[in-house]
């Protein structure tokens, strides 16, 4: 992954790292602004050293000083950019899925964008830090088509990129023609099939041939036959199949449109691709949207919060 806005800063020394942040912290009032630049310009792997040289040093947890001294959306942001690469994910799904209700929208952006042996991954974290069952854990919060698809991309089996045999790809062209445009109801299971377990490239080529043969785009018949949890899950995919960073442009584009912004998720996809394809999102985001992620931002947000955004967010596209 080099297509990230955050890498490894260097010279890097955690200790002075650590004493720097403990002196933005200490006594009445705190110094958000070196929070926040030294936080955004270390990648994950330094923050945690860091972390570890503040605990050996002063024998105080960052993450809970920075909780104490931090508030709203900054904090979240900051305590987010603290969590371990590796248990991000995981953590955000336990968090969509306990307590009253669930937050389909957390599971939909996850589970549709994460690569094969990504899910792999957070399923196994999931396990060690939670001692649950991950899958079991979403079929006991979803239910109906919006569950089978999310078992079958929890299964993580899709099939690798090799070369594209053209007469699969026109047998499942039609088999979707005929499962949607063609029948009264949609036979769901047929989308849930071939877009939860073919291969990207196959599928590539499957979305050009159904617009051969319907005359539609295959986000027009999913958005015309399906509806709820299982439409938005059913475009996530596809959109992710085209291409991710687009995906998520439009994503942290609908985050901030209109009135009110999901800060939810604008933090998560900012911290989660920081450092995988945060580049490609900018500018997949000018491309669509006739403005820079960086003006959106600029716009959106205010104070701390928005310093540190604009930093990860690591320039503008004019």
């Amino acid at each position: 992954y080099t297509r990230g806005t955050v890498t490894a800063f260097s010279p890097f020394d955690a200790r002075a790292d650590a004493e720097a942040l403990r002196k933005a912290m200490k006594g009445m009032g705190t110094d958000e602004e070196t929070v926040l630049k030294i936080l955004t310009s270390r990648n994950n792997a330094q923050r945690q050293e860091i972390a570890a040289a503040f605990k050996t040093l002063f024998g105080r947890d960052l993450v809970d000083d920075l909780k104490s001294e931090l508030t709203s959306k900054f904090e979240t942001l900051m305590v987010s950019l603290m969590r371990p690469t590796c248990i991000f994910d995981a953590h955000a799904l336990k968090h969509a899925i306990k307590g009253a209700g669930t937050n389909e929208k957390v599971l939909t952006e996850i589970l549709a964008s994460r690569t094969p042996a990504e899910v792999r991954n957070i399923k196994q974290v999931y396990l060690q830090e939670y001692e649950a069952n991950l899958e079991d854990k979403i079929t006991g919060e979803t239910s109906g088509y919006f569950q089978r698809l999310l078992v079958v991309l929890l299964q993580a089996n899709r099939d690798p990129d090799g070369r594209v045999d053209e007469g699969l790809v026109e047998q499942d062209a039609q088999v979707l023609f005929r499962a949607g445009e063609l029948k009264w109801g949609t036979d769901e299971e047929k989308f849930i099939t071939i877009l939860g377990t073919r291969s990207v490239s196959h599928l590539r080529r499957v979305f050009d041939k159904y617009m051969t043969i319907s005359g539609f785009q295959i986000e027009e018949t999913i958005d015309r036959e399906t509806s709820g949890d299982l439409e938005k899950l059913l475009l996530a995919v596809v959109k992710c199949i085209r291409s991710v960073p687009a995906y998520f442009a439009e994503t942290l584009y609908y985050s901030m449109k209109g009135a009110g912004t999901d800060d939810d998720t604008l933090i998560r996809v900012m911290v989660s691709r920081s450092e995988i394809d945060l580049l490609d999102i900018r500018q997949e985001f000018r491309k669509n949207f006739a403005k820079s992620l960086h003006q959106m931002i600029q716009k959106d947000t205010s104070g701390d919060y928005r310093k540190a955004l604009l930093l990860l967010c690591g320039g503008d596209d004019e």
